[in-house]
């Protein structure tokens, strides 16, 4: 009896020393649900599993929360920063100014609202049901979000392949962020692995087991990512910033096991965390939805990426004419054009690509276009791209093409309103060795230039 009285009152000593949070614990986990669950609902975080519904949305849902909350943004802006913010939702840049103003609003929020929880809550001993719902709701955040980004990858959109137009920009004419794109997208494997990698996280975030592994995953992934984006300059990298910070969270109540056994080499107990649903049932009706929510996510996500990849990606039919083409002969108003590094209105190349068309001029400066090409009447438009929102394009040439051969190329038109004729001839794209090189086991010297 006695040794049985004993091994009680060291459980319950134990279940005690869980039960009982200090008091910087207590402040930390209010400051966390309040910063973080703002965060996820501001970035719009749970839309993810609004899924094929999202294009349905009212206005004010489908392009995210920040959409309402920009007058407010915008006063904040004015009146702390003295700085004029606005959402550019064509942008595609994580980093406005406005989303910083925004995180700004979060963390004044999150602290004032952990003071006057404090205050008001002081003597509760601990929050282990709540922290328990919010685990759940952040690792579903960050479940999500990790699919979106590794589709993208595994499906290779986010970096497509090097353009006909980037084969002809010289190196040191691309911005940070665009060597790193060309770089990832030279190489669609690596691309397809890394997001793999990120997927596979993203999975193992809705099975309650195997959270703690897809959180590590998570990390691991998202911490390179935001590396990338803090050297590179990608601007995406609020958004990479506060992933790696909800994977530390979901791995946060595991801290010490995982030091035990990666780091100590000592034995540790499985996991206890407080169960939502006091039936059996129940807690197998929790992990049914919540892998239907993955399995929702996933039928969301993947058809968009796989149409999106056969419509404009990888996947895309080649236009009539693809390839890059070199100006051998330019006449205008009659009369022949030397090729002159110093002439501004000849031809050097005509690019056409999946992308679109562009000319390259004798300077070696690239024009992009709005190439429109009918094959079967054989004719070519061309017009300049607005400059701004809702301008038209401006026309500028309008072709007649005849081909003697599939590598030759004859036009005949007008050209800023001037009569011209070009002879073209085809390069062959596998004379870039970015196109050409392949994969060797035995190299005897590197190839790097």
């Amino acid at each position: 009896m006695s040794v049985i009285s004993a091994k009680s009152v060291e459980q319950d000593s134990v279940e005690r020393v869980d039960t009982e949070w200090n008091v910087l614990t207590r402040i930390a986990f209010r400051f966390s649900f309040a910063y973080f669950g703002l965060l996820c609902l501001g970035l719009g975080l749970p839309r993810v599993y609004a899924g094929i519904f999202l294009d349905k949305l009212p206005a004010w849902a489908s392009n995210g929360p920040l959409y309402p909350l920009s007058p407010a943004l915008e006063w904040v802006g004015r009146e702390v920063f003295d700085a004029d913010v606005a959402l550019h939702l064509s942008s595609g840049s994580g980093d406005q100014a406005i989303i910083w103003v925004f995180v700004f609003c979060v963390l004044v929020v999150a602290v004032l609202a952990t003071v006057l929880w404090s205050v008001l809550d002081r003597h509760r001993p601990n929050y282990q049901r709540l922290h328990a719902w919010f685990l759940v709701f952040i690792r579903l955040c960050l479940a999500g979000m990790m699919i979106v980004y590794g589709t993208e990858k595994l499906i290779p959109l986010q970096m497509p392949g090097p353009s006909l137009t980037a084969l002809l920009t010289p190196y040191g004419n691309f911005p940070l962020a665009s060597v790193l794109w060309l770089q990832v997208g030279s190489s669609p494997v690596y691309e397809m692995l890394l997001g793999s990698a990120e997927v596979v996280g993203g999975l193992l975030l809705f099975l309650p087991r195997t959270a703690t592994l897809g959180a590590m995953l998570s990390l691991v992934s998202m911490a390179q990512v935001f590396v990338l984006n803090m050297t590179f300059d990608v601007p995406v990298k609020i958004l990479a910033g506060h992933l790696v910070l909800l994977s530390l969270v979901v791995l946060a109540p595991q801290a010490r096991r995982l030091a035990n056994v990666l780091v100590l080499q000592r034995s540790t107990d499985p996991a206890r965390q407080p169960e939502l649903f006091g039936s059996l049932r129940l807690r197998w009706i929790a992990v049914g939805v919540q892998v239907a929510l993955g399995l929702w996510a996933v039928i969301g996500i993947v058809p968009d990426a796989l149409k999106a990849w056969n419509e404009d990606g990888g996947g895309a039919p080649k236009p009539a004419l693809y390839g890059i083409w070199s100006v051998s002969e330019f006449s205008q108003d009659g009369q022949p054009v030397a090729p002159l590094t110093t002439d501004q209105n000849r031809w050097q190349r005509v690019v056409f690509d999946v992308s679109g068309m562009a000319y390259q001029k004798m300077d070696g400066s690239l024009v992009r276009v709005v190439g429109a090409v009918d094959s079967a009447a054989h004719t070519i438009t061309m017009s300049q791209a607005a400059g701004g929102s809702g301008a038209q394009p401006s026309q500028i040439g309008t072709f007649s093409f005849a081909q003697s051969a599939p590598d030759r190329l004859r036009l005949n038109g007008q050209l800023n309103g001037h009569p011209v004729t070009l002879s073209l001839e085809q390069l062959d794209l596998n004379s870039f060795p970015l196109r050409s090189t392949g994969f060797k086991w035995v190299q005897d010297y590197p190839h790097f230039s």
